[in-house]
């Protein structure tokens, strides 16, 4: 296999095709093994154009306009589009317009376009590069930016666009002595205790890695086990554990943890990511619905979302969905916090939090719970610790978490976590 680049080019065309062409996220493309044939340096570098792209579509569909009469077909497109990014980012002219030619060469739906593709990419090579931190920023497709205007107004929503453009730095859950690792790794510690990275490089070559001192997790999903603050001895059930973040975070706090989740495979990670870090959980393969145990002194419910809250890392989001499916979704968060409130001892805390950056999904559902629940309220008072702005904090009393936060510092997830309390 050649190793100038081609096939990495080739293959984040590809992943572009599915996304844009299909309706499929990179994650399960790459979970199903899309690009297990390349070797590590290529699968990585495809991910990252592919994603780079994806980011930045509107900008390198704004170039490429002026030299293209009528949109071309769509690996066509794409295969312009990821040339485009690459040039604009630096990347030597040369090799990025012979690579992208041949990658259309070989294509046997392309390949009687490969002279558009040389000329159209000698066009933007010329002046692209030098106009393209003046274009606009990226704007989300309709589906999901009138919602989030009408939530947030216009000016809050392109502060989003702008942190989604800036991409996502990497954020680090130490298991103890934040400020001891955050200057063995050379990393900013952020006010709520997780450690940020902007240039990791490899993620298990780094310090720490092998002897499990610190485990990958987003600053804004970090805090819902904060927020839920479990005690040493305590039941804790962690709802939809996959990945594992938080399943680490609350052993690591000492607690009794059962972890459930309906995916064998992610589950298997997890498993093996408590063993890398030396904690200890029961791991359950089950649907949470049909779940019966407990009762619990305590309950994470990350409930399954939208996941527009990660479009920082996950560009693709807003181009593989349309929204169809949020009011399944929806449905879906309310039957779980009934059914969650079913396994929890009376007095316990039942922390709910999506990764969405939809009312619906965080502040409504935190306020429909109670409106169902007589016995449930609020607990406003463990929103009152380090590194939670009191501006963050929502009216019916959850936490209102935003891509847009800690901007200077490289922002965040969004999130919405509400601790409910159920009474004695």
């Amino acid at each position: 296999m050649a190793h100038d680049g081609t096939e990495a080019r080739r293959s984040a065309v590809w992943l572009l095709g599915q996304v844009l062409g299909e309706g499929r996220l990179l994650s399960d493309l790459l979970a199903s093994g899309g690009l297990d044939r390349l070797e590590p340096a290529d699968r990585a570098r495809a991910q990252r154009l592919a994603t780079d792209t994806l980011r930045t579509l509107s900008r390198a569909d704004a170039l490429l306009k002026p030299f293209l009469r009528k949109p071309p077909p769509l690996e066509i497109f794409n295969i312009l589009r990821v040339g485009t990014v690459e040039l604009c980012q630096g990347g030597a002219a040369h090799g990025v317009l012979s690579a992208m030619v041949e990658v259309a060469g070989k294509g046997r739906k392309t390949q009687h376009l490969k002279g558009l593709v040389n000329a159209v990419l000698r066009k933007v090579a010329a002046d692209g590069p030098a106009k393209w931190d003046s274009l606009p920023v990226p704007k989300l497709r309709n589906w999901l930016r009138g919602p989030l205007v009408e939530a947030y107004g216009r000016k809050t929503v392109e502060a989003m666009e702008a942190a989604h453009l800036r991409g996502a730095p990497l954020d680090l859950t130490p298991r103890t002595a934040p400020d001891v690792w955050a200057r063995r790794l050379g990393a900013d510690l952020l006010p709520s205790g997780s450690l940020r990275l902007t240039d990791p490089g490899q993620i298990t070559a780094m310090p720490g890695y092998d002897e499990g001192a610190w485990w990958v997790q987003d600053a804004a999903a970090a805090m819902a086990v904060r927020i839920l603050d479990p005690q040493p001895g305590e039941t804790v059930l962690d709802l939809c554990a996959a990945p594992g973040g938080k399943t680490m975070q609350l052993a690591a706090a000492g607690a009794s943890v059962t972890a459930l989740d309906l995916s064998e495979p992610r589950m298997e990670r997890v498993r093996a990511n408590l063993m890398r870090i030396g904690l200890a959980a029961e791991i359950l393969v089950a649907d949470a619905l049909g779940f019966q145990g407990g009762p619990y002194d305590a309950i994470l419910l990350d409930a399954p979302c939208s996941a527009t809250g990660t479009i920082r890392r996950h560009p693709d989001l807003p181009h593989a969905r349309d929204g169809a499916e949020i009011g399944g979704l929806i449905a879906l968060q309310a039957r779980m916090i009934d059914h969650a409130l079913t396994l929890l001892k009376p007095g316990g805390r039942l922390v709910f939090c999506t990764c969405s950056l939809l009312p619906d999904e965080g502040e409504c559902q935190a306020e429909d719970a109670l409106g169902r629940h007589p016995d449930l309220s609020i607990d406003r008072a463990v929103l009152d610790r380090p590194g939670i702005d009191p501006a963050w904090i929502t009216e019916e009393g959850g936490l209102r978490l935003r891509p847009d936060y800690w901007a200077e510092r490289g922002g965040m997830d969004g999130f919405y976590i509400a601790c409910l309390h159920k009474a004695s």
